[in-house]
């Protein structure tokens, strides 16, 4: 199989976890975004096994590469609402920045942990 077809094949099937996410939350009404849920059944299935890394490998790789792409419509849409930014654009910036601290201490804390847990398992 060629590499542009593996990665369509692979793309598809990451498509499909995600709208079987956004089905899973339309039928259980629930309160969080099925892309979430897209993530977490697409994180248990690589830590089951079930679906090995290779299987998505590529096409992971791709999207992540381009990710920056994804992000323009949201910053021309942000363009619209000059005036709100204007007035409140402070406060969206220090939710930025605790979000941005939040996640940065949170993975430096998983981060060391982990590493702990590998040179106690080397020991």
């Amino acid at each position: 199989m060629t590499i542009a077809i593996r990665i369509v094949v692979q793309i598809i099937f990451l498509y499909s976890l995600n709208e079987l996410g956004n089905l899973v939350v339309e039928i259980f009404h629930l309160p969080i975004p099925g892309t979430l849920i897209g993530l977490l059944l697409l994180f248990s299935l690589l830590l089951t096994k079930i679906v090995p890394l290779q299987w998505i490998e590529e096409a992971s790789s791709l999207l992540l590469k381009h990710l920056s792409f994804f992000f323009i419509p949201i910053a021309v849409g942000l363009m619209s609402y000059g005036d709100l930014l204007l007035h409140q654009g402070w406060l969206l910036f220090l939710l930025i920045l605790v979000s941005l601290w939040i996640g940065i201490y949170t993975t430096g804390r998983v981060s060391q942990f982990l590493v702990r847990e590998q040179e106690s398992n080397q020991e």
